[in-house]
């Protein structure tokens, strides 16, 4: 499957963070822009990372599971 230069694909990996592909404005809940420099950006799922929204890799030492 092929994607446009345009598309934003968000993919969830098993007991990890959201990929985030593609030009995707990230937000605050209060509607600040949260600057992204990469074309691809983890987001953190566990709650645990100390650069929040991102992802740090936290979720693999605290034992993080999505199948809970």
């Amino acid at each position: 499957m092929s994607r446009a230069a345009d598309d934003v694909t968000i993919t969830a990996y098993p007991d990890g963070p959201l990929l985030v592909r593609g030009a995707a404005a990230l937000q605050t809940v209060d509607g600040e822009t949260i600057e992204v420099t990469r074309p691809t950006v983890a987001l953190c799922r566990c709650g645990l990372s100390t650069i929040k929204p991102f992802c740090d890799g936290t979720h693999k030492a605290s034992g993080f599971r999505t199948d809970v």
